[in-house]
């Protein structure tokens, strides 16, 4: 499989391309571009949060925990003195970075779900969910960060994929077809889980049209 710097960087370039392609077309303005570029590039290392204390688990839970905070601190900034709100996104962070890492660490399993396309959906419409109802961002737009978080994801599959197969000896890896996949069908259970966890997202997603029209205004600017 592609290294942590392949992933990152390929994510990084990618997704600066899709930001600058869809400000020229006029989806997005320059500075809605950069979260866009961000969540691609994030997208492009997060099927690695199954990997057990690899690079891309201690970055990619350190990530998280920065809009953990931000919900966090949003949630409760009503709710709490300013000394107690603190402490409270203190304790936000720390559960998010070590506690849940270790968690997930613990109950995952390399190239499992988490290295599949039904994961990818269920993160890009997380994205797209958080970004409507939690920074009430424009249906478009929300849409747009969840596209772009899939999209980063879709390409970390892709390379993975791309490294199973050896040119040079005209083989195909063991690990050919473990990433790239619909599902975990090694472990049926945990894909339904995630399905179900998948459709639960419904109704806290926008209306779907502005997707619909984003997509087919993309696929017009590639054309």
């Amino acid at each position: 499989m592609a290294d942590f710097r392949t992933h990152l960087g390929v994510a990084a370039t990618l997704g600066a391309v899709v930001a600058h392609g869809g400000w020229q077309a006029g989806l997005w303005g320059m500075a809605e571009g950069l979260p866009i570029l961000a969540l691609v590039t994030f997208g492009g290392i997060l099927p690695d949060i199954d990997a057990d204390r690899s690079r891309a688990i201690r970055l990619i839970f350190n990530l998280l925990a920065i809009p953990a905070v931000v919900a966090g601190a949003l949630w409760l900034q009503g709710r709490l003195e300013p000394g107690h709100l603190l402490v409270a996104c203190g304790g936000i962070y720390l559960g998010v970075r070590y506690l849940a890492g270790a968690l997930f660490g613990r109950f995952t399993v390399h190239r499992g779900i988490w290295h599949s396309l039904l994961a990818a959906l269920l993160c890009g419409l997380t994205a797209t969910a958080l970004s409507h109802r939690l920074f009430l961002l424009p249906d478009r737009l929300a849409w747009a960060h969840g596209a772009a978080l899939a999209l980063g994801f879709v390409i970390h599959l892709l390379l993975d994929e791309l490294y199973s197969v050896d040119l040079t000896g005209a083989r195909l890896k063991r690990s050919f077809g473990t990433a790239l996949k619909p599902f975990d069908w090694r472990e049926p259970g945990n894909s339904l889980a995630m399905l179900a966890v998948t459709a639960s997202l419904s109704p806290w997603l926008p209306p779907w049209e502005p997707l619909l029209a984003l997509l087919a205004q993309g696929s017009a600017l590639w054309r």
